[in-house]
């Protein structure tokens, strides 16, 4: 079971709508506190431009894996390790609400069944696509793939770079993050941990 802080925060409740503020009007309201001019020509537009993109970040949270999934399971008698790489993504730091993006790898050895390999970024997408933090969502990702087919092992690796480290605070522009999360015979047999980390190393070299 991952640590109590990995797991997916609490669905918050619904308000109703009438209870509800425009995102759109946060936005110009924040315009103001940060001392603009939100009627001015370059900001007219922009509280309901940053509305759009924040729905768009954050659809994530209205889908689920079986939605994304759908029928891309199939009955396959493999056994040898199965590696997407370089799965680009973009997700949102849940504490200061900046970007931080880079590249998922996820391989997983089969039991008798495979997923289509289209599926397996849009599941990235699934959780990246909301407030996140990496290391939660490096999980989410490989119990995902987990729950969907019962293979035999999953392994996920997640390097990001997050802007929150790179704009703010200790301003390291070239730190990035990487985290994993090895379920089944990634765990347990360190050869297959061992060849699925190697081929980690060697993407982009």
């Amino acid at each position: 079971m991952p640590h109590p802080r990995l797991r997916e925060p609490q669905q918050l409740r619904r308000l109703p709508r009438r209870e509800r503020v425009k995102t759109a009007d946060v936005v110009r309201q924040l315009l103001v506190n940060l001392g603009e001019d939100p009627g001015r020509d370059g900001l007219k537009r922009t509280p309901e431009r940053v509305e759009r993109a924040l729905a768009q970040l954050t659809q994530g949270r209205t889908q689920t894996v079986e939605d994304v999934v759908g029928d891309g399971v199939f009955e396959e008698d493999v056994s040898e390790m199965v590696l997407v790489k370089d799965i680009e993504f973009y997700s949102l730091c849940e504490h200061h609400l900046l970007p931080f993006f880079g590249k998922v790898h996820v391989a997983y050895i089969p039991d008798g069944r495979i997923i289509g390999l289209s599926k397996i970024p849009r599941i990235v997408d699934v959780f990246a696509r909301r407030l996140q933090v990496q290391e939660r969502m490096t999980v989410q990702i490989a119990q995902a793939i987990q729950d969907v087919l019962r293979p035999k092992g999953v392994g996920v690796v997640a390097d990001a770079a997050h802007l929150c480290m790179m704009m703010r605070g200790v301003q390291k522009q070239n730190s990035s993050t990487m985290t994993s999360c090895l379920l089944g015979t990634f765990r347990s047999d360190f050869r297959t941990r061992n060849e699925f980390l190697g081929l980690v190393r060697s993407i982009g070299r």
